[in-house]
């Protein structure tokens, strides 16, 4: 009887570095929920992006403290600690098979920018990951993004979001020179790193420039 259908959650899965949370990944995130009517988004960040060997991140519980400043409000966003806790490197289709456990009967939508669909063939165990969840590819450019020809049109949904210029290595590299970052993360974000002093530039680094 219809009266005995179960309302299924639809979960969005967001992760990454986010070091740090900046308002293109908050429009990013609040896009896909209005155009997927998804009941919440879970923001996840990496302990050790696999992707992103090649610098020292920000530790993971100033990331924590800036995700939770930026999503507060909203009741919407939630912030999982999943990865942090599990600690080594972050690999996608691990935090999925975990949030499964915990959320069997959701339905999983894993959102990535539509630049990543390239690179997704060489993430750790691809399969399991279409497995588990729904890729959602947003496209942040201004150029139209296509689904590639490897992956079949019901594995992944494409969105669009107005084109946001704003990315991590911007803001670091901002608060490395001095300069503002006002406007490019919240107001509580930009607060936290300028009290924390992070993305300055070391004594000794400061003293070779």
């Amino acid at each position: 009887m219809p009266g005995d259908e179960k309302n299924v959650m639809k979960l969005g899965i967001y992760g990454g570095t986010f070091d740090p949370v900046h308002l293109g990944h908050l429009i990013l995130a609040e896009s896909v929920c209005e155009q997927l009517s998804l009941d919440e988004v879970w923001f996840v960040p990496a302990f050790q992006n696999p992707h992103k060997m090649g610098r020292a991140t920000t530790p993971p519980k100033a990331r924590m403290e800036m995700l939770r400043f930026a999503i507060s409000g909203n009741p919407r966003f939630r912030l999982c600690d999943l990865e942090i806790k599990r600690k080594g490197h972050s690999y996608t289709f691990e935090t999925l098979q975990a949030i499964q456990e915990l959320h069997l009967d959701a339905e999983k939508y894993l959102l990535i920018g539509a630049d990543s669909l390239t690179d997704f063939p060489n993430w750790r165990e691809p399969e399991t990951i279409l497995s588990l969840a729904k890729l959602v590819a947003v496209n942040r450019g201004r150029s139209p993004a296509v689904i590639p020809e490897y992956l079949e049109p019901s594995q992944v949904c494409l969105l669009e979001m107005p084109a946001i210029d704003i990315s991590a290595t911007e803001i670091r590299n901002r608060c490395e020179a001095g300069q503002s970052i006002r406007y490019l993360t919240p107001r509580s974000v930009e607060l936290y790193i300028s009290a924390n002093q992070l993305y300055k530039p070391s004594p000794e680094e400061s003293e070779t420039t």
